[in-house]
């Protein structure tokens, strides 16, 4: 078995332009509450930088006493020149309280819009790009479905879009946060001392240099590092859907080693990714750390020789509490390239499936009758999976109106892809398909499959209660049931009815609540007679007009047959019905019956005519009857 699907490496080819400013244009709808999050994010750090000003011009002037303006002064906001007596240094260190007061009330109330704004908008973009991106998926094509599993589509769903919210959550903060406080930090301490500044500021472009060199050896990494992520959870995801067949063979020690293989590849990738990861930030700091020290240095050897333009006491204070604060948001830069390399991994998954086209389309002019009659003709189809040999091959069946058609023949013989064509779950490769003498590529796809019903072999259950799921072949049945809170008497008593018919309502009155019971996973509570019953049950309540019966007796016993077989002449009743029956005598009363083997339609008639024939459909029967399998046919 291959690991190979699950990564999902082909969506990217699907990707139209930069994933990052894909991503941002989910937040175009929420501009304004964006704008004014961003704004109040700037106020925040533009109040952060008034407090160090504060304290400088504070130690300068208030305990110093000296006559440095500082720049407090120069904006006016305190009187210049020296301030003599202490009434006059009390009345300035009030002013300076008053100053740092309102600033950090600015700094509360606008961290709070910002973080609340941004947030909030982060949550409305992973809502809605999830919504998009779970409704795109619906949209696309079986074969599809076909070459990617669970595992790595639920990957995408949960990993990579609350991966993309937390980079808008925190990273647009953390870049909001380097600009304005670099620019305005900048700012200030060119005002003060430009060389001085220019020493400060020395590693910005370093940093900057360093991120894009991190950027372009870290991308393919993380790109390794999401498909090793994807192929781990389809793993386990199989595994665990399939502890039976596990336990079973009792390969628990198998799938434990090839568990442990993913794990130990996502592991070695992680850990050479964090390695330099690492190295990486350690750089930073050791180069924010010189920086501090060449500060040092030249701002107290100035000041100590008086150099002309030396920084005074209250100055040189506030040059250490802007590095710090400087310093900060520069090696949060390499974590922000990190996180935005992880980001924009996820963002090519995200945005490359949902540029993903269906290879079944709605037509420009859809067909929409008013109802579909149930005639149905196969017209020279040809068809296989993608590059594979055809698994059809010149198939032409006519089929009027009300008639049922019983498919036989070996497995692998195509009968079920045949049928797969009906609802156009796949377009043929050559020929058409038509129901009601119309192509079905020219139907509208809800209008077509409205009127097709079909009940599989091993039919699939939703999570929920029994009167739930015979309710999903309704749509107005299902919204009551699943909305209202007190389902309405006559949406309850169409299920009833339709469990009637289908052999089902005595069992669902003896479960533990009845229609309310759940049904656990895939209908796992349940046994595969009565699971076969509601399928049944909810293609009788979508009162369809042709109906694919798919080998649903094959797994049952005889007692659990008969009541299917009741069922069934329900269903088909006035209906096109075609049945696939691996057991023969279920198809005996069939006003047609077509074997087909090798993709190609070998024999076609009545039962009689077919026995008659003593061809390939007569040694089946023989070979059946001599086994002893048989049950009551279709109709009668």
């Amino acid at each position: 078995m291959s690991d190979d699907q699950g990564g999902f490496e082909d969506v990217r080819e699907s990707l139209d332009g930069h994933p990052i400013r894909s991503l941002l244009a989910y937040a175009r709808p929420y501009w304004l509450r964006l704008g004014a999050g961003v704004s109040a994010s700037f106020l925040t750090r533009f109040a952060r930088l008034v407090p160090p000003i504060v304290v400088a011009t504070a130690i300068d002037r208030v305990v110093l006493g000296s006559g440095e303006p500082g720049l407090l002064a120069r904006a006016g906001i305190v009187p210049p020149g020296e301030i003599a007596g202490e009434a006059a240094r009390i009345a300035l260190l009030e002013r300076l309280v008053v100053i740092a007061v309102v600033a950090y009330l600015l700094r509360s109330v606008t961290r709070f819009a910002s973080r609340y704004l941004l947030q909030s908008t982060a949550q409305k973009v992973q809502r809605d790009l999830r919504n998009d991106t779970y409704d795109h998926i619906q949209h696309l094509s079986m074969d599809f479905f076909v070459s990617h599993q669970t595992g790595g589509m639920m990957s995408i769903l949960n990993s990579d879009i609350n991966r993309l919210e937390q980079f808008l959550n925190t990273e647009f903060r953390q870049l909001i946060r380097v600009v304005a406080t670099v620019g305005g930090i900048s700012v200030v301490l060119w005002i003060y001392s430009p060389k001085l500044a220019l020493i400060a500021l020395a590693p910005v472009p370093i940093i900057g240099l360093a991120s894009g060199l991190f950027l372009n050896w870290i991308e393919p990494r993380y790109k390794s590092i999401r498909e090793t992520v994807a192929r781990l959870n389809t793993r386990l995801e199989n595994n665990i859907g399939g502890t039976a067949v596990i336990k079973a063979f009792n390969r628990h020690a198998f799938e434990r080693q090839r568990v442990a293989a993913q794990s130990q590849t996502y592991h070695d990738e992680k850990v050479a990714a964090l390695r330099i990861r690492r190295a990486f930030f350690a750089s930073l700091r050791l180069t924010t750390g010189v920086v501090f020290v060449l500060v040092l240095y030249v701002g107290g050897r100035d000041i100590i020789l008086g150099t002309p333009g030396a920084l005074s006491a209250g100055a040189f204070a506030l040059f250490f509490l802007y590095l710090r604060r400087l310093y900060s948001p520069m090696r949060r830069v390499g974590k922000s390239a990190n996180k935005y390399q992880l980001a924009k991994s996820s963002a090519e998954r995200v945005f490359g499936l949902l540029g993903k086209e269906p290879t079944v389309a709605e037509p420009d002019e859809p067909h929409v009758p008013e109802r579909v009659r149930g005639d149905v003709a196969f017209e020279d189809v040809t068809f296989g999976y993608g590059d594979r040999d055809p698994v059809i091959r010149g198939v032409s069946l006519d089929v009027p109106a009300g008639t049922t058609v019983g498919l036989a023949g070996p497995t692998g013989a195509g009968k079920s892809t045949l049928l797969k064509l009906l609802p156009r779950f796949h377009d043929v490769d050559s020929g058409r398909v038509a129901v009601d003498g119309v192509d079905v590529r020219e139907y509208s796809l809800r209008a077509l499959r409205a009127g097709i019903a079909i009940v599989e072999q091993n039919p699939y259950l939703f999570s929920g209660t029994v009167a739930e799921n015979i309710a999903y072949g309704d749509h107005e049945t299902l919204e009551a049931e699943w909305t209202d809170e007190t389902t309405p008497s006559d949406a309850r008593e169409r299920i009833v009815e339709a469990a009637t018919a289908a052999e089902a309502h005595e069992f669902i009155s003896e479960l533990p609540e009845g229609y309310d019971t759940l049904v656990g996973e895939r209908g796992v509570k349940l046994s595969g007679g009565q699971r076969q019953r509601l399928a049944i049950a909810r293609a009788l309540l979508n009162d369809p007009s042709i109906i694919v019966f798919d080998e649903a007796t094959s797994d049952v016993d005889t007692e659990t047959e008969e009541l299917i077989q009741k069922s069934l002449d329900r269903l088909i009743e006035d209906r096109t019905a075609f049945v696939i029956a691996h057991r023969l005598s279920t198809i005996q009363g069939a006003d047609r019956i077509v074997v087909m083997d090798d993709g190609e339609i070998v024999e076609s008639g009545t039962h009689d005519e077919l026995l008659d024939d003593d061809g390939e459909y007569a040694a089946l029967w023989r070979a059946q009857a001599d086994s002893g399998a048989s049950v009551r046919p279709i109709g009668e």
